[in-house]
C-alpha cells in the first residue's frame, strides 16, 4: 500500500472509501456512469457536430462535413486502440526524454486495459477510463474542421487530422492528464508545473481552436470569401446540433469527475451555469451591436458557455461559472463579429472564436477562481504555483499547436494538396469528395 501512487490517496480519502476496497473493486455504479457518458461524448460529434457544422455550411457542402465527422471519429478511435491511449497515459517513457511527449508503449492494442480498477481512477475499470477517453481523441480534430469547411479536400483532412493527433493532441493530453506530464497536477505529484485541466479545455478546446485558426489562413479563403452571400443553409440543422452538442456536453464535463459523486454533479451543474450565461450574454452584445439577437448567435452562445466552462466545470463554484459564462458569450461574440473581420481570415464556422477564445478564457478562469469547496483535490493546488503553471501549460499549448498544424499543413499540400481545384469547389464538395448529394432536388 505504501508503494501507491500518491494522488490514489488523495482520491480515496476524498471520497471516504477505503484504500484497498477503493482500489480493488471498480463499483458498478461508477463503470455505468463513465460508459453512458462515453456514449454522450460520441454523440456529441455524430450527430451532434455534423448537425451544428453541417446547418452552418452551404447546402452543396452539408455531406462533405457529415463524411468528414464520422471519418474522423472512427479514425480517432482506431489510432487510440492502436496507441493513442498508450502514448498519453502509459508510463514506460518515464524519465527518458521521449517521456516528455508521450507516455509510453505498453498499453498499444489497449494490452493490460481490462476490467481492473484504472490508476486513473480505482472506481472504474480501466477499459472503462480508456474507452471515455477514447471520444475526447476523436472529437477534438473534428473540431478543426469548421475553419477550413468547404474548401479542404476530404483526404487532406483524414491525413492532416491523423498526423495532427499523433504530434499535437497525445503530447498535450499526456502533458496535461498523464501520471507522468510536466503539467499534471492532479495526477503528477512530481509535475515540473501544477496546471488543472478538468475536461479538456487546454488539450481539446485550446489545441483544436488555435490549430483551426493557423489551418484557416494557410490554407486560404473561400472562393468569394467577403464578396457574396456563404449563410447557412439550414439554422433549424444548428440548432438541433446545438441541443445535441449541450445534452452531449454533460458526458463530456461531469463524465470527467470518473465517478458517479459530487464532483460529478457539480461539473453539471456549473456546465447548465455556463452553458445558460454565455446564450444570453452573446444574445445581449449581438443585440446592442447590430439590433437584433439571431438565432445562430443563440447557438453560438451556447457552445461558447459549453467551451469555456469545460477547463472549469468540476474546479468552480456555480457562481463562477455564470461569471465564465458570460465572459465566454462577450469575448467570443467580439472574436467572431470583429476580430475576424479586422485580420480578414476565413474561419468559416467559427472555431477559433469559440474553442480557441472560449478554450482560453476558461484556462485562465479555472487558475483565477478555483474552489476548493467545489473540488477538495483541485483545492491542493491553490497557492502551490497553479497560475504560473497554468500559463506555461496554455503557452505550451499555443505554441505547440501553431507550429505543428504549419508543419503539417505544409507537408500535406504538397504531398496530396490541401484543396480541391477551383471547379469542384464551386460545384461543392458533397459532388467532389463523395459523388453525391445532400438534399434531392428531382
Amino acid at each position: 500500500m505504501q508503494n501507491l501512487p500518491k494522488f490514489w490517496h488523495i482520491k480515496c480519502l476524498i471520497h471516504n472509501k477505503m484504500i484497498i476496497s477503493a482500489i480493488t473493486t471498480p463499483t458498478a455504479g461508477d463503470n455505468a456512469w463513465v460508459l453512458v457518458s462515453t456514449a454522450l461524448v460520441l454523440m456529441m460529434c455524430i450527430p451532434g457536430l455534423f448537425l451544428f457544422y453541417g446547418g452552418l455550411v452551404r447546402a452543396k457542402n452539408v455531406l462533405s462535413i457529415a463524411a468528414q465527422c464520422l471519418a474522423l471519429t472512427a479514425l480517432g478511435l482506431l489510432m487510440w486502440w492502436g496507441f493513442g491511449y498508450s502514448l498519453v497515459f502509459g508510463r514506460s517513457f518515464e524519465g527518458g526524454l521521449l517521456g516528455h511527449l508521450f507516455g509510453g508503449a505498453e498499453h498499444f492494442a489497449f494490452k493490460g486495459v481490462g476490467l481492473e480498477s484504472s490508476p486513473y481512477e480505482p472506481r472504474i475499470s480501466a477499459a472503462t477510463f480508456a474507452l471515455f477517453q477514447a471520444m475526447f481523441a476523436a472529437i477534438t480534430p473534428a473540431l478543426i474542421i469548421g475553419a477550413v469547411a468547404e474548401r479542404m479536400k476530404f483526404s487532406a483532412v483524414l491525413l492532416f487530422s491523423a498526423l495532427w493527433t499523433l504530434v499535437v493532441y497525445y503530447p498535450i493530453a499526456h502533458a496535461v492528464w498523464g501520471a507522468t506530464g510536466d503539467f499534471a497536477g492532479l495526477a503528477n505529484e512530481h509535475a515540473a508545473f501544477k496546471a488543472a485541466d478538468f475536461a479538456g479545455g487546454i488539450v481539446v478546446h485550446m489545441t483544436s481552436g488555435w490549430s483551426a485558426l493557423l489551418l484557416c489562413i494557410v490554407v486560404g479563403p473561400r472562393q468569394g470569401f467577403g464578396k457574396r452571400s456563404m449563410a447557412p443553409h439550414s439554422m433549424v440543422l444548428c440548432v438541433a446540433g446545438t441541443g445535441f452538442l449541450w445534452a452531449g456536453w454533460y458526458g463530456f464535463n461531469a463524465g470527467s469527475a470518473l465517478a458517479a459523486d459530487g464532483v460529478a454533479i457539480q461539473a453539471f451543474l456549473t456546465t447548465t451555469l455556463g452553458a445558460a450565461a454565455a446564450t444570453l450574454s452573446w444574445a445581449f452584445v449581438e443585440k446592442l451591436h447590430r439590433g437584433k439577437p439571431s438565432v445562430l448567435g443563440l447557438c453560438s452562445g451556447a457552445i461558447a458557455g459549453l467551451a469555456t466552462i469545460t477547463n472549469a466545470a468540476g474546479f468552480v463554484s456555480g457562481a463562477s461559472a455564470v461569471l465564465i459564462g458570460a465572459l465566454a458569450g462577450l469575448l467570443s461574440y467580439g472574436a467572431c463579429s470583429m476580430l475576424k473581420t479586422k485580420f480578414g481570415y476565413d474561419d468559416a464556422l467559427d472555431t477559433f472564436g469559440v474553442h480557441g477564445v472560449g478554450g482560453t478564457i476558461g484556462a485562465l478562469a479555472t487558475a483565477l477562481l478555483m474552489d476548493g469547496a467545489a473540488n477538495a483535490a483541485g483545492g491542493k493546488l491553490i497557492g502551490h504555483g497553479l497560475l504560473a503553471g497554468q500559463c506555461v501549460a496554455m503557452a505550451t499549448c499555443i505554441a505547440l499547436s501553431l507550429a505543428a498544424t504549419w508543419l503539417l499543413a505544409k507537408i500535406v499540400d504538397r504531398s496530396i494538396g490541401l484543396r480541391p481545384t477551383e471547379e469542384e469547389e464551386a460545384q461543392g464538395l458533397d459532388i467532389a469528395d463523395h459523388n453525391e448529394e445532400g438534399y434531392n432536388h428531382g
